[in-house]
């Protein structure tokens, strides 16, 4: 079976989080991926608190399905043999700022001499205009100025990141529709295009009906921790032993909660009989809904929630969450072998589809394609790529650096 992407080549210049989690997502759909390094490799190959045979966790996590090939760009060389592999490619996708991508003569106007039918997607935290254009940015930072960080946590408490990383995760995906797009754009015309993603601007959009309701009835909103502001009761509650949310976002599901907690007298109290009524009392509600979770167990009310339909989860921590039926169901905890490292599991493709197998390749040790590609796509031979590893320009991470 055909993959979505099959026949689609990338070109990944990127390091860290966003734009590796963007290429992953589009290798698990089957382009083939192949990572550009310089010779020191992705910094998170070896960083961080966790590893498997000396291989950063955080590198493992969002490299799979990816070849990787040493190619030194600040070399003269090298930016010759990166734009022959441009040339046999359809995107290419970076996360430099400006300034380092015009030194690297790696700019879209650069790319498309090379090819016209290219696709540039550069991603970076402010673009490449604006005032900010040559700020360096990290998901804190884009989160604290993107606003989200003003309205996650608790009320009256101090200013909090979201657990996940956001500022650099929405990026990634912004750029992987936006790559997907542009192959669809060119299909119909033929052209390439340059993206010019900005984290920030990911940020800001994600905002969504956030920027309606400060446009229309002009709210700044604060921390609101698990509650929403305009729906009530919609937040985590703690019971006997664990926290749960509830989510009554209709009458229905209002109703159905009453009937769950044995008190169908709240339907028709006049402090709560409708959405309005309860946002303005839920000062009143909550308390009350609150002191009546705390009699029973998680169990046993979402198993009464659940019997009246209204949405309703156990709030689990990470391993409950990788462990729950539905995510197994759904193979989206994978596990890969790797065969120089051993085992290790990761999310899985989170895009399903009947006509595609899905497939998952280890992430590559440094230079471990280099030879592959330049002598499957490129036709160089053994003494060409000798005399490239000898001159710096590539590294083939077959003991000519330390390929990990």
């Amino acid at each position: 079976m055909s993959s979505l992407l099959e026949g689609v080549r990338i070109l990944d210049l990127t390091r860290m989080l966003a734009g590796p989690y963007a290429t992953m997502l589009l290798g698990d759909l089957g382009a083939e991926v192949i990572k550009i390094e310089d010779r020191r490799g992705d910094y998170t190959r070896i960083s961080g608190q966790y590893s498997l045979g000396g291989m950063g966790a955080y590198f493992l996590a969002i490299n799979r399905n990816k070849k990787s090939v040493v190619l030194d760009l600040k070399h003269p060389r090298a930016r010759e043999v990166f734009y022959e592999l441009v040339r046999v490619s359809d995107v290419v996708v970076d996360n430099m700022r400006p300034q380092a991508l015009d030194r690297l003569g790696c700019g879209y106007e650069e790319l498309k001499r090379v090819n016209p039918r290219i696709i540039s997607c550069s991603l970076s935290g402010f673009g490449h205009s604006g005032p900010y254009r040559d700020r360096p940015a990290f998901d804190l930072t884009i989160q604290a100025l993107g606003g989200a960080m003003s309205i996650t946590g608790e009320k009256g408490g101090p200013p909090v990141r979201m657990g996940l990383p956001m500022g650099d995760l929405a990026g990634g995906l912004f750029a992987a529709l936006g790559i997907v797009s542009a192959l669809h754009f060119r299909s119909r015309t033929g052209k390439g295009r340059w993206l010019d993603i900005s984290l920030l601007d990911c940020q800001i959009s994600l905002l969504s009906y956030l920027i309606a309701y400060h446009s229309i009835g002009g709210l700044v909103p604060g921390p609101q921790g698990s509650r929403h502001e305009s729906i009530v009761p919609y937040q985590a509650f703690h019971t006997k032993d664990i926290w749960i949310v509830v989510a009554c976002s209709t009458p229905k599901f209002w109703e159905g909660l009453c009937r769950a907690i044995g008190r169908e007298d709240l339907i028709t109290d006049d402090r709560f009989d409708d959405p309005i009524k309860r946002v303005q009392n839920q000062d009143e509600l909550v308390p009350i809904l609150e002191e009546i979770f705390l009699e029973k167990s998680a169990d046993e009310w979402l198993e009464a929630l659940e019997r009246e339909e209204v949405p309703c989860a156990p709030v689990n921590t990470l391993d409950r969450a990788l462990s729950d039926p539905q995510v197994l169901h759904r193979r989206m905890v994978v596990e890969l072998e790797h065969p120089a490292l051993g085992r290790f599991k990761a999310a899985g493709n989170p895009i399903k589809t009947a006509c595609a197998e899905e497939s998952f390749a280890s992430p590559p040790l440094l230079g471990e394609h280099t030879e592959e590609v330049l002598m499957g796509l490129l036709g160089y031979d053994r003494s060409r790529i000798q005399e490239l590893v000898e001159e710096g320009v590539i590294a083939t991470g077959k003991g000519d650096e330390d390929a990990q």
